[in-house]
């Protein structure tokens, strides 16, 4: 009889122990699912600003038409990104893409001096701060989300359940490592 409590005793500190890390693993999945949607929060809200900088800027340089293009490429194609990977690089192209508006409103003085120029770079800079932060936490809770499913014993549930590991959001390009530059 006591030999029967005693297995009893031991399957239920097993099954404990297994729900216990099932239930570890769920809420590192989701903290990464909040995690990434406020990353795509931050970045929303920097394509939202970026046409109000390009139509500022396009009216002090209308010449400078190439580079509104690739601006505006490079936004659309950030924003219709479905995955991590496919929005790592396509920050990393806008990142570029910004680069070079920035570059081109340095030639026009009064661009630079224009209140409404300079309210967006105010704005965008802002972003960029937050867009940091929220990626920082982003790739945080994937790590301890992936460490997770590596470590034994749970790497045994992660496995049977299909928990699958998340990618890391990166910066891939050296034009894009360095913060956008938002002051002249």
């Amino acid at each position: 009889m006591g030999a029967f409590v005693l297995l009893l005793i031991l399957i239920a500190v097993v099954v404990f122990l297994f729900i216990g890390m099932y239930n570890s693993l769920i809420t590192l999945r989701n903290r990464c699912d909040n995690a990434w949607s406020q990353v795509d929060v931050q970045l929303r809200r920097r394509y939202d600003l970026i046409p109000n900088l390009v139509e500022t800027v396009k009216g002090y340089a209308q010449h400078e038409r190439e580079v509104f293009e690739k601006v505006t490429q490079a936004r659309a194609a950030a924003v219709n990104a479905q995955t991590v990977k496919d929005q790592s690089q396509a920050e990393n192209v806008l990142a570029g893409a910004l680069k070079s508006l920035f570059a081109v409103a340095e030639n026009y003085p009064d661009l630079k001096a224009n209140q409404n120029f300079l309210m967006l770079q105010e704005e965008l800079a802002g972003t960029e701060s937050k867009v940091a932060y929220a990626r920082q936490f982003y790739n945080d809770s994937v790590m301890k989300f992936n460490m997770r499913q590596q470590v034994f014993p749970s790497n045994i549930i992660a496995g049977m359940f299909s928990f699958k590991p998340r990618d890391y959001f990166q910066i891939e390009e050296d034009v894009a490592r360095g913060p956008v530059k938002v002051s002249f």
